[in-house]
């Protein structure tokens, strides 16, 4: 049985933050992203939600999810609810129309067609077994995928990664740590949740309280 360390006082202090920033989170009504989060696997991903979940972060990059939540219907819609990307491909012209009226984008739309073309070319299963061997490398290959949107995807699609965003970053500073990933990790290993967790209610907190830095502050 593995030996149980005891925690510093800055972790301690750290995880009574957490725990009640959670508790915050899931009041606010966000039990069933938590829990979304919690329990996504890489090996259950589909063709369709991975268009969809590549779509999404395509989508989000710069712009404030409460926007994307609103157009991402019409959107499904226009590239007929993600059921395949050789369905997409087939109707690449209309597709494309109906997505530009929705959300007029032209560089995000078109990479979300390019990720749909590389699967109808390659085949999904090859795909997903060069995500599984190569991660975020791999990942950055595909077009709009940066240095945060790329593990924004990763971490939707089941993969265990902390995002850098704009508000990790952030708060991994005042809270005294060289990265959102070292931040995260510290909790997760003090708590039990994945660090995906631990990205997901920090951000989301972050995103509901505008003081969030004070909570979090060394």
């Amino acid at each position: 049985m593995k030996k149980q360390t005891s925690m510093s006082p800055k972790q301690s202090e750290l995880v009574e933050i957490y725990l009640k920033v959670k508790e915050t989170v899931i009041y606010q009504g966000f039990a069933e992203e938590i829990d979304w989060q919690d329990n996504i696997q890489f090996s259950d991903i589909s063709e369709s939600n991975f268009l969809r979940e590549a779509a999404w972060v395509i989508l989000s990059s710069g712009m404030r999810e409460t926007v994307i939540r609103k157009k991402f219907p019409a959107i499904s819609t226009a590239f007929l609810f993600w059921r395949s990307a050789h369905q997409i491909v087939k109707h690449l012209e209309p597709c494309r129309l109906h997505a530009l009226s929705v959300f007029r984008h032209e560089q995000k739309i078109n990479a979300i067609i390019s990720i749909a073309k590389q699967i109808a070319d390659d085949g999904f299963e090859k795909i997903k077994v060069r995500i599984q061997n190569g991660g975020i490398k791999y990942i950055q290959q595909m077009p709009f995928m940066g240095p945060a949107t790329s593990y924004h995807l990763a971490k939707n699609i089941g993969l265990d990664f902390v995002k850098p965003d704009r508000h990790l970053l952030r708060i991994a500073k005042a809270a005294g740590y060289n990265s959102p990933k070292l931040l995260c990790e510290d909790i997760a290993n003090s708590v039990g949740d994945r660090i995906s967790v631990v990205d997901l209610v920090i951000w989301r907190f972050a995103t509901l309280n505008p003081d969030y830095i004070k909570d979090f502050a060394s």
